[in-house]
């Protein structure tokens, strides 16, 4: 059995060796992400117009693309500490399975009750919903990693919670479900008849299955029409990254441990937290010229906003009360196949993630569902951790990174991040093993029309 220069499976950081503040890559890109834009007027929102759907402090650090580093609160770190640092692994077991001459390791996320990173974010935004007096918030939640970290963290700071799921996977996930409701958090699936907006897509797509973009509606809705309350999100936006950035923190300080450097990092990517996490402190070396690294995001076919979307200003949401931001995107009314099994179904991709793409800093591929869960399939049975589908994207290309170097006999270190495990999404896993997992993919066509509803906004 391998085992390079003594490198442990397990790389493990003290709790001294812990991020003190998050990493805002902004501040290192020449070309900053384009502003927001008010829906009503098209000019570029200024904090004013966002404080009465944002917490204070979430919007100066959304706004904020020249401040490298935030000091992470004492309050937020002690609940860090619960389950942070994690864990960096070394998957020799999966190198010795695939015979490739590449070293691969993993930043494991899935070690706290949510079963995923989503908590670093939403302890972040309910410590500072409580800071400003706040009685809750709300939020959209899809697969239900978001929504169950942000029930955790509410539920640590006496919050209350309100989450509307997207419907295929309130109806396929009841087990992630009742996690939040542990949490106290009520949750409802979306689209409801519970706001306006709601009744609005009901109405225009009946039976419809829903769409992150549709959740994201009615929370906005549902924040803003009650008193003491604010919307958060657990991606996309730049302050949700921000927080994000303890995950590549950590990696990269656990490799700088023992003189690793990757060649490769591979991330899933649907609206870029955990994408954006992962490679921020390698992306501000290679913006600043210190280094370079191949970075790959990997999206499913079914939802691919960076492979085959526009790069354009558009809503965030598909009731179209949100901001407009620019991205690349399948426009604010596509909404995914539902058969379609992972997490990652927003229709665009986070500002800042979409400028270092279009500007060329990083890559990205597209994965058909029934290959990722293969990769998934074959992870857990090596590596022992039933891993989340958003993560097996992430897998699934890092695999195929491996055999590559197994053809060329190319040493590559590869570098991916594991969101988190996938003991909610067994659904998923029962139709892919009864073979009725298909692999559906949208037409140009479809796409073409979606595209068509796009803003008239140049910028």
């Amino acid at each position: 059995m391998k085992n390079d220069n003594n490198i442990p499976y397990k790389i493990y950081l003290s709790e001294d060796e812990m991020p003190r503040q998050w990493y805002n890559v902004r501040a290192d890109m020449k070309n900053k992400p384009a502003p927001l834009l008010n829906p009503g007027t098209g000019a570029p929102l200024k904090a004013e117009e966002l404080t009465p759907i944002f917490c204070e402090e979430l919007v100066k650090q959304e706004l904020d693309d020249n401040t490298a580093y935030f000091d992470i609160p004492e309050e937020i770190l002690r609940y860090y500490k619960t389950y942070r640092p994690s864990p960096l692994v070394r998957a020799y077991l999966l190198e010795e399975a695939l015979g490739t001459p590449a070293k691969i390791y993993y930043k494991f996320e899935g070690n706290n009750t949510s079963g995923s990173h989503k908590l670093n974010s939403a302890l972040a935004q309910a410590y500072y919903a409580k800071q400003q007096g706040l009685k809750g918030v709300t939020t959209e939640t899809g697969a239900g990693q978001w929504g169950t970290a942000l029930s955790m963290a509410c539920s640590f700071f006496g919050l209350d919670c309100k989450v509307y799921m997207v419907k295929v996977s309130y109806e396929q996930k009841p087990f992630r479900r009742e996690v939040m409701r542990t949490y106290g958090a009520s949750v409802t699936p979306s689209p409801s008849m519970e706001t306006e907006v709601g009744r609005r897509i009901l109405a225009e797509f009946p039976g419809t299955t829903g769409s992150l973009g549709c959740a994201i509606s009615e929370a906005v809705e549902a924040a803003t029409t009650h008193e003491g309350y604010r919307y958060v999100l657990g991606s996309v936006l730049n302050q949700v990254l921000l927080h994000q950035s303890v995950i590549g923190l950590e990696a990269k300080a656990a490799l700088d441990k023992y003189g690793v450097k990757p060649d490769i990092i591979i991330g899933c990517a649907g609206g870029g937290s955990n994408l954006g996490g992962l490679i921020s402190p390698f992306m501000g070396e290679k913006l600043r010229g210190e280094a370079d690294y191949r970075i790959i995001a990997v999206e499913p076919a079914s939802c691919p906003s960076f492979t085959r979307g526009k790069f354009a200003y558009d809503f965030c949401d598909t009731g179209k009360v949100c901001p407009l931001a620019k991205m690349y995107t399948l426009g604010s009314g596509f909404i995914p196949a539902p058969n379609h099994a992972g997490g990652l179904r927003y229709h665009g991709m986070s500002s800042i993630l979409s400028q270092l793409y279009h500007d060329g800093y990083m890559e990205a591929t597209s994965v058909v569902q029934t290959d990722v869960f293969e990769a998934a399939e074959q992870f857990a049975r090596v590596e022992g951790i039933l891993p989340a589908p958003e993560s097996s994207h992430a897998i699934r290309a890092a695999i195929d990174e491996a055999l590559k170097c197994k053809e060329t006999g190319e040493e590559k270190t590869i570098l991916f991040g594991l969101t988190g495990t996938g003991y909610f999404d067994m659904f998923a896993y029962e139709k892919f093993h009864n073979g009725e997992m298909s692999d559906y993919v949208p037409t140009d066509e479809e796409l073409a029309a979606s595209f068509a509803t796009l803003p008239n906004i140049e910028g």
